[in-house]
């Protein structure tokens, strides 16, 4: 088995190929974890859990990493869907910070009333964060909340289940950038069976191609589930790369700064969806 180093949208399939190999999680040997990583993890463990299933998780060993697996509330959930080993023990951890990079923690969405409390969140931290490390400017970060806002309705319109968002900025060294990393997952119907009960899609990379490239939506009202197409085009306005997960397929808009590809299928099955966005800092 391979070990995990590193955990974020990139290496999420070799987390999800432990499903079918062991009763286990392994991740001893991650040294980093992005909200993409810790969402999917929970969004996993909840899957299973909902067919009966609990399976262990073996946490990293890393102290710096279970400290922000700590600060993004991971723990507040993991306990629901996992059984722990170690178990975690935060007697001695530090108050936390409000200089923090952190936009939110790990939040769980169930209907609109949880969207207005992330916005209202997000909209506390984002002048601080995006403004001095993105360099963003008043009608950047109103889009930013808009996009955000959007993608988390996209689990309340869509889904017809609950799902979870995470925001973090980071610091990539080797690109000498600040970035946003967002992750918004759900265990709902998925792109193709949304798409289908209104348009023809032959499977789910089709369904993804359409929803997110080509703006199609199960709503045939105007203003009312088209808002991915909106939220590629501020992405794509700001440089930023949008990945969607659905099914057994993977489709993004790859910026030239960042890595990935624009279309994976035959990947494992997976419920629901599940978005990945990086923003990027204005370079001068």
């Amino acid at each position: 088995m391979t070990a995990i180093h590193q955990l974020s949208d990139d290496t999420f399939e070799l987390f999800l190929s432990q499903i079918s190999r062991q009763d286990f999680f392994d991740l001893q040997n991650v040294a980093f974890i992005d909200p993409y990583g810790m969402v999917g993890i929970l969004e996993t463990g909840r899957s299973l859990l909902s067919k009966g299933e609990k399976r262990t998780l073996l946490l990293p060993r890393s102290p710096d990493v279970l400290r922000y697996l700590e600060r993004m509330d991971f723990f507040r959930y993991a306990d629901r869907y996992f059984n722990l080993e170690p178990a975690p023990d935060f007697s001695d951890k530090h108050l936390r910070s409000d200089f923090s990079d952190v936009l939110l923690e790990i939040t769980p969405i169930y209907q609109s009333d949880d969207i207005h409390f992330i916005v209202d969140k997000v909209k506390q931290r984002a002048h601080t964060i995006l403004e001095r490390h993105l360099h963003y400017d008043d009608r950047a970060i109103s889009g930013f909340i808009v996009a955000l806002s959007e993608v988390c309705q996209n689990i309340v319109e869509h889904s017809k289940n609950s799902g979870m968002v995470g925001i973090q900025k980071y610091y990539f060294k080797k690109l000498d950038l600040n970035v946003v990393k967002i992750a918004v997952m759900d265990l709902g119907i998925g792109f193709r069976e949304s798409l289908s009960e209104r348009v023809t899609v032959s499977d789910d990379c089709d369904a993804l191609q359409k929803a997110l490239l080509q703006g199609f939506s199960r709503y045939t009202d105007k203003g009312r589930g088209h808002g991915l197409a909106g939220v590629r085009r501020f992405v794509e306005q700001w440089s930023g790369k949008i990945t969607i997960r659905s099914g057994t397929a993977k489709v993004a808009v790859v910026p030239e700064w960042a890595f990935g590809k624009k279309k994976v299928v035959n990947l494992a099955p997976f419920p629901g969806s599940q978005i990945h966005i990086m923003l990027p800092e204005v370079q001068n």
